[in-house]
């Protein structure tokens, strides 16, 4: 027997990597966002200030839905690629734009602090490029997937930004917590 695997062997052990990566990055990123309330049914964000470029609800759910298959792609790309140089690096980038990512929907809608979740949104663009770029070296398959995801930041940091300027004091639209007290 040799070390050398097959064209198939090396198939199935990809396969392998993808059949976790994908549905744990499409898993976290729907938990972060449905427990964290976001989207058109969220009673606080109802009442925002929208731009005109705002796309309707279910592109999100769409959008995101393919981004993150193609992350869980390019992440199980970075993880076969066994003995490659900065693979570690890349994998932890990779890790830190996603804790960034999935941070970001309880901070919009969950606090209602849209000034930080543009930072979030810039921190997550600058890590992003620097992960593409990273991983370029390494899989140059899996740097393309990750391009659209970075112009999807870049819209979602314009859409963003303009609901601040919309919006500039839009923490305090948050409904004041009920009481249960009887008042005397």
């Amino acid at each position: 027997m040799t070390g050398i695997a097959s064209k198939s062997q090396l198939r199935m052990s990809f396969l392998r990597y993808a059949l976790f990566t994908v549905p744990a990055v499409l898993l976290l990123g729907t938990l972060s966002g449905t427990l964290s309330g976001s989207g058109n049914s969220n009673p606080w964000f109802a009442v925002l200030h929208k731009p005109p470029l705002m796309p309707p609800g279910w592109v999100f759910g769409a959008v995101w839905t393919s981004l993150y298959v193609l992350l869980g792609l390019s992440l199980a790309m970075v993880l076969h690629a066994r003995g490659a140089k900065n693979r570690k690096r890349a994998a932890g980038l990779f890790g830190v734009q996603l804790v960034l990512n999935f941070a970001w929907s309880p901070v919009f809608f969950g606090f209602h602090k849209v000034q930080a979740a543009l930072s979030i949104i810039a921190a997550m663009i600058v890590v992003c490029v620097v992960t593409i770029l990273v991983i370029w070296r390494i899989r140059v398959a899996a740097g393309l997937l990750l391009y659209p995801y970075l112009a999807w930041l870049m819209f979602a940091s314009l859409l963003n930004y303009q609901i601040l300027t919309l919006n500039p004091h839009a923490d305090t639209l948050a409904p004041a917590s009920a009481s249960t007290d009887i008042p005397l």
